[in-house]
């Protein structure tokens, strides 16, 4: 039999996601420090999630017209990705093309094998599975109309966050979008000490703080080119750079701290620091505009961060993912 050859769309959104978001993958898999011992089985899982997490993304801006039902549909695969009782579904069902080859069934069965094998991953399980339902919040993010998409994240904010820990409707959905919490809640689930209260304590940490950080530096790294086609920008949401900017800080300031309470805190210390460190190395948060700015938000960082920036920027040189 011949073999099929997937819509070329969607292998070109594959293909995207895994050139232009490697900063991504190697992140996800730097969660692998976070149990005592290494696994092999964590780290294969981490990295298929996070290559799952970002090609879902990128088919499901691409087909953005094809409306919000196709993004949740599609999104879908990240929640049943982490549940091997789930009934796999076809995730293309509203989209404008639907032949990947089956990438994302092998994808998602390869996170599910992994899930079986982890120590503690029925402790974690269902903030875990919570966690991934709400970055659903994706589909909407995707909207062309930002009149409809404002007034749809702001809708889904007040169902989805009873408690809304002082924070605006975008922050609460700019924090349920990233996938962090997810990351983090696998590296527990890889050691076999893991109690239910630190799942719930790394739970709270992530969702909304650190999840929180990561996408406003990274709509901040994004802002220029999100404002040149006319998408989504968080960071447009403040009144101005100047407000961004004290509230980016304070957030950052938030987030070390939750995780300085944390079991291991020290590995999740070089997480955060890693990744405030990635989004602000890259060559757009270091034009003549921002450049004062970025060195501002750095310093909020911390020691740790300030001494990774200049190593991950030869990283994004080496890598060519200086504008990734």
């Amino acid at each position: 039999m011949a073999a099929r050859i997937p819509d070329e769309p969607l292998r070109a959104d594959a293909l995207a996601a895994l050139t232009r978001k490697r900063a991504n993958i190697d992140g996800a898999a730097l969660f692998s420090t976070l149990p005592k011992a290494r696994s092999r089985t964590l780290l294969r899982l981490l990295v298929a999630y996070e290559i799952l997490a970002d090609y879902l993304d990128c088919t499901s801006e691409r087909a953005a017209a094809a409306g919000i039902a196709n993004g949740l549909q599609l999104h879908r695969a990240l929640i049943d990705a982490l549940d091997p009782d789930a009934r796999i579904d076809n995730y293309y069902r509203h989209h404008i093309w639907s032949d990947d080859g089956g990438y994302v069934r092998s994808l998602l069965e390869t996170c599910r094998d992994a899930c079986r094998e982890l120590p503690s991953y029925e402790t974690v399980k269902p903030r875990l599975l919570a966690a991934a339902r709400l970055t659903q919040v994706l589909a909407l993010n995707h909207d062309p109309d930002p009149s409809s998409r404002d007034a749809a994240l702001h809708a889904w904010s007040n169902v989805h966050f009873l408690e809304r820990h002082g924070l605006a409707w975008w922050e609460l959905t700019g924090g349920a979008s990233a996938w962090l919490t997810v990351l983090a809640l696998l590296g527990l689930a890889a050691d076999s000490s893991c109690s239910s209260e630190q799942s719930h304590r790394v739970y709270a940490a992530y969702l909304p703080w650190v999840s929180l950080v990561g996408t406003m530096l990274d709509s901040y790294g994004d802002m220029t080119e999100d404002i040149r086609r006319n998408d989504h920008s968080y960071v447009m949401h403040y009144a101005n750079l100047c407000a961004f900017s004290q509230r980016i800080i304070e957030l950052i300031d938030r987030a070390l701290n939750e995780t300085d309470g944390l079991c291991g805190s020290e590995r999740h210390l070089v997480i955060v620091s890693c990744m405030i460190a990635m989004y602000l190395s890259k060559d757009s948060t270091r034009s003549t505009e921002l450049r004062h700015l970025t060195a501002r938000i750095a310093r909020s960082g911390g020691v740790l961060t300030r001494l990774l920036m200049p190593v991950l920027r030869a990283w994004r040189v080496l890598y060519n993912q200086q504008s990734a």
